[in-house]
């Protein structure tokens, strides 16, 4: 577990926009519990005002938080398509806001709360539009939060513009952040990511279709049960790129229970926050329902950042290689000589198997254990390869 380094500032228990937001909204704050502790409460659904329910969890306590707040849309009036049908829109009194700095100083409140609750090595991710999502990044560079990525989700089907005016709205943005600049040891999978993606490294452009079809909740009428229900391929994506299995996952905006659902079937732990009593059991009801995956299918692969560290130099002590021994690439254009100490020659000048790979090739940098093969039996291996046979002994 990383420790927090003692010349950073802790976050105040109770900032002052998290009590001005209480006192003005009549909410009464409940006291937090003791650093450290597990909240007795996950894979719950905590009803009331996010505000005061975050204010009674403890610090330090939560290892992801998903955050889809109100987007304070501004909508006036209802929409319609071109059929003169209406749009079902959100125009609930959630995402209403009555100024710009209200918005801004309730933002700033639950972001104020979170970062209290996340431990050093857990992230947080929000989601907004263009409407209230850079008024959220600020909020979060201005609290102390560093910025990891911004992920734009690119809808495969996403609503038109019906009245012409603007541009379809075929995009929203996710803000990827760290508690702080100095905690630096967050949780990311990259390399199960990059398995995952043809191993290619995952892009901050993520091509996903909205919440349709049999995925959409819907209430007794057929209608919607929740205006802005997220995808669970979007919230699947989060959750194993920054969690564990294990992992308390918290939402202060539940909603439809996305995030509970996808952290259910993924090994995690859930904690919603929901203050409307339709929307608590519409997610309970969907939760209840799912099957978790089998630890085997959840378990986490290797990571290059945890395995050991290998110099060149122990794969002469462990006999793999041995000095005066020839290292070539893999379409024999250049050789390097092994000395001693683990050092390479080429030609006259001296180095490490990552700066000679580089200075052959006039590049600036090079990966010597992925360019460098040696002659064992009449084949080119892949000194990598001796390197991956040490780390088997290792762990043997």
């Amino acid at each position: 577990m990383t420790v927090r380094p003692s010349s950073q500032k802790r976050v105040p228990r109770k900032s002052d926009a998290v009590q001005a937001v209480a006192r003005k909204s009549g909410i009464a704050t409940l006291k937090p519990r003791q650093a450290g502790q597990v909240p007795a409460m996950q894979n719950q659904i905590l009803q009331g005002d996010c505000l005061a329910r975050l204010a009674s969890l403890p610090d330090a306590s939560v290892d992801l938080v998903f955050a889809d707040p109100p987007y304070n849309l501004q909508l006036e009036g209802a929409l319609s398509r071109p059929d003169q049908s209406v749009v079902d829109a959100v125009n609930d009194d959630w995402d209403k806001f009555a100024s710009f700095a209200d918005y801004d100083a309730f933002t700033r409140a639950w972001l104020t709360e979170c970062r209290r609750v996340m431990k050093p090595q857990a992230s947080l991710w929000v989601i907004g539009s263009y409407h209230n999502i850079f008024r959220v990044g600020t909020a979060l560079q201005d609290l102390g939060f560093w910025m990891l990525n911004d992920i734009v989700w690119r809808k495969a089907n996403p609503m038109p513009n019906f009245r012409g005016r603007r541009f379809t709205n075929a995009h929203e943005t996710l803000i990827w952040a760290a508690r702080s600049q100095t905690d630096r040891h967050y949780t990311f999978h990259y390399e199960a990511l990059k398995s995952g993606n043809e191993d290619v490294q995952m892009r901050s452009d993520w091509f996903i279709p909205l919440c349709t079809g049999g995925e959409r909740i819907k209430d007794t009428k057929g209608r919607k049960a929740h205006p802005t229900q997220k995808p669970e391929e979007l919230l699947a994506r989060i959750i194993l790129s920054s969690s564990n299995p294990g992992d308390l996952v918290l939402d202060p905006f539940f909603g439809s229970g996305t995030t509970g659902a996808v952290a259910k079937r993924l090994g995690r732990h859930y904690l919603g926050i929901e203050r409307d009593p339709a929307y608590v059991d519409v997610a309970k009801t969907r939760i209840e329902a799912v099957v978790p995956l089998e630890d085997p299918l959840l378990a986490l692969g290797p990571s290059k950042r945890s395995e050991p560290r290998i110099p060149f130099s122990a794969l002469i002590e462990a006999g793999l290689v041995k000095a005066g021994d020839v290292l070539r690439d893999g379409k024999g254009r250049f050789e390097a000589v092994i000395r001693p100490d683990g050092a390479v020659m080429f030609g006259q000048i001296m180095g490490s198997i990552h700066k000679i790979g580089a200075l052959a090739q006039g590049l600036p940098a090079c990966n010597g254990w992925t360019f460098w093969h040696i002659e064992q039996a009449g084949s080119l291996v892949l000194i990598d390869d001796l390197r991956k046979a040490i780390r088997s002994r290792m762990a043997a």
